[in-house]
């Protein structure tokens, strides 16, 4: 069971090229809130949840997001997780402040804040539990695992793409920052319990060997609207199958377009 919950966050933010937005009408607002099972079959493993809050940095309003996730029934009785991420990212240009990563995973814990430079390019990262403060220098308008997810919500170019193209994304993670080759598959009309949604699909490109079958063992849908809503996340891992699907959602900004409602 262990990564169940870091899988499925850290998959929710994978998406597409990054670089300087353009104006559009932003995807997310303050009070965006999802919740997803994730779940081996009919068995529920955990959930994962997702939300924008407002906070303050350097004087300033920023959004405040806050990812979850943890083990529930008899997975937290085999093993344990408890994950928190945070990220402080800039209202307008969707770059990072800082982010918290606090989780406890079967006994493994970490307990860490990263405060980016985005002038410098840099992120000090101090570690809460081995007493040490580090700084990295990272590449232009890098991300963070939390702050991924919604800054690349507003890409401009999300609803361009053609289907075989592959995209890169930089995001510090872990002490160091990981490229990812994103495949775009096409688009499918979804069946979610909250009915039939067309949705685009993706397949990011990750290392095969303990945890994953093969490079392409992972598929992510996102609704193909305004909203640019993640519906669910499929691995096909060394021990079986693992599913995360959107369980409820409140706050959008736009309209959830459902094409039979359920």
């Amino acid at each position: 069971m262990k990564k169940i919950i870091l899988i499925g966050l850290f998959f929710l933010t994978v998406s597409f090229d990054q670089v300087d937005l353009v104006q559009k009408q932003p995807a997310f607002d303050t009070g965006e809130y999802f919740k997803f099972r994730i779940h081996y079959g009919l068995v529920t493993a955990g959930y994962a949840t997702l939300e924008v809050k407002e906070g303050t940095k350097n004087n300033k309003k920023v959004y405040h997001a806050v990812g979850k996730g943890y083990t529930t029934g008899m997975t937290k009785f085999f093993f344990k997780v408890e994950d928190n991420y945070e990220s402080y990212f800039d209202k307008a240009t969707g770059k990072p402040y800082q982010y918290v990563r606090k989780i406890d995973e079967g006994g493994y814990t970490k307990n860490q804040e990263g405060f980016f430079n985005q002038d410098k390019n840099t992120i000090l990262v101090k570690d809460y539990k081995n007493k040490t403060e580090n700084t990295f220098v990272t590449p232009e308008n890098v991300q963070d695992i939390v702050s991924t997810f919604y800054y690349l919500r507003n890409h401009p170019n999300i609803d361009k793409l053609k289907v075989g193209e592959s995209i890169m994304v930089d995001m510090f993670f872990d002490d160091e920052t990981f490229k990812f080759k994103l495949k775009f598959i096409g688009t499918e009309d979804l069946k979610t319990k909250f009915g039939v949604v067309k949705s685009m699909i993706f397949r990011p490109l990750v290392q095969s060997g303990r945890v994953f079958k093969e490079e392409e063992s992972l598929t992510v849908w996102i609704s193909d609207d305004e909203n640019k809503i993640p519906l669910r996340i499929k691995a096909s891992l060394a021990v079986g199958s693992l599913k995360a699907d959107l369980e409820s959602y409140k706050g959008l900004k736009h309209p959830f377009y459902i094409k039979v409602q359920k």
